[in-house]
């Protein structure tokens, strides 16, 4: 933006430094003036006569300044003494305020170095705990925040554009197969060319979902958690019978403050990952609500073999699918995004969007307890 050159801070504090010397040192002599000077006659000032008896000379008579004489002996000192005042603010001034701005000067070097993209530099600023001390710590958590958020943006869209690139080869190779081979099964490639086809879309679908629940951008309303998970298990639970997984909705209405249909999309998802990632069969899904003072709750448990703890935390990131949780891909008719490793990725976001927690613990005997809390009020900032 160009804008009209001006004063530097650092010159404008010098010049304030100057001129409050200047107006001190201006009221000082108006001081001495009005209670010192002022009450000095002018003119000459006789003292009387002094002499001798008996015809002796008088005496001279001492000299008594008057009011003239002591201004022409004051002035020239009090303008010298001015001059010294705005030498010495000017000068100290100068040094006071680049000491004063130091900070600041490393606060605006750190802000140009993160306008370039480089975002790793810290200001890590010493000394007490004053105005530019706290400027600089916000400074360096807001770097830290956006270097967080560019690099899991950056993995997030080369693991998308990884997992879009697989479904379009895949169709494009057999689209070539077919085309230098007409004699080939047209019915079979149709199939596969529509297996491969919907995975993209519900790989498309869910990184969109994902990218919306990231921007918050959605009207908040009371909805009941409880009624979410029964429609959810309403909506999987042809899929779960056929897996021989029993689907299970215990607890009480729990009112939370957020979109109906994110949170929707948030427990079928937990659904369909408890049911996926399960016992080959006989397995159990719990689904459980709860009403808190300050959060309404949601619990998934599902049974399944032993999770390594080293897992657990990796389990919210996109295309993290758990190599070592039993899962499958048959999910004909359950018309939700699975098998493209963005379940719980989605999940986690939503939870964030509505300022809620999210917490996973795994089984002693097998499989993973989902907790998520969401507030029943509304959260600023």
């Amino acid at each position: 933006m160009n804008r009209r050159p001006g004063l530097s801070t650092r010159l404008k504090l010098t010049l304030s430094y100057a001129g409050f010397l200047m107006v001190a040192g201006a009221l000082l002599l108006a001081v001495v003036w009005v209670f010192l000077l002022r009450y000095v006659p002018d003119g000459t000032i006789v003292n009387g006569p002094r002499g001798g008896g008996g015809g002796w000379p008088l005496e001279p008579q001492p000299f008594v300044p008057n009011r003239s004489d002591l201004q022409r002996a004051f002035v020239p000192r009090a303008a010298q003494a001015l001059g010294f005042l705005l030498v010495f603010g000017l000068l100290g001034g100068w040094i006071l305020a680049g000491r004063m701005l130091a900070p600041l000067t490393q606060i605006t070097d750190a802000a140009r170095r993160a306008a370039t993209g480089s975002l790793a530099h810290r200001i890590d600023m010493k000394g007490p705990n004053d105005e530019f001390r706290e400027l600089a710590d916000v400074f360096d958590t807001m770097l830290g925040q956006l270097e967080s958020h560019i690099t899991e943006q950056q993995r997030f869209a080369a693991n998308a554009s990884h997992e879009l690139r697989t479904p379009l080869t895949i169709s494009q190779t057999l689209l070539d197969v077919a085309r230098t081979d007409p004699a080939r099964d047209r019915t079979e490639l149709i199939e596969r060319l529509y297996t491969v086809n919907s995975r993209a879309i519900h790989l498309t679908e869910a990184l969109l979902l994902l990218s919306r629940s990231d921007r918050h951008n959605f009207t908040r309303e009371p909805v009941d958690l409880s009624l979410l998970a029964e429609q959810a298990a309403e909506t999987l639970l042809p899929f779960a019978e056929q897996r021989e997984i029993t689907l299970t909705v215990t607890g009480h209405p729990a009112q939370a403050l957020g979109s109906a249909e994110l949170l929707l999309r948030m427990v079928t998802n937990l659904v369909q990952n408890a049911i996926v990632h399960n016992l080959p069969t006989g397995g159990t899904v719990t689904i459980h609500t709860a009403s808190l003072q300050h959060s309404s709750v949601l619990q998934v448990e599902n049974t399944g073999h032993l999770l390594p703890p080293d897992l657990i935390p990796t389990l919210t990131e996109p295309f993290q699918r758990g190599t070592q949780r039993t899962r499958t891909d048959q999910h004909a008719g359950t018309g939700q995004h699975a098998g493209v490793g963005l379940g719980l990725a989605i999940v986690n976001s939503i939870v964030r969007a509505h300022h809620g927690t999210l917490d996973l613990t795994p089984r002693p005997s097998g499989g993973l307890i989902v907790t998520i809390h969401l507030p029943t009020q509304p959260v600023h900032g």
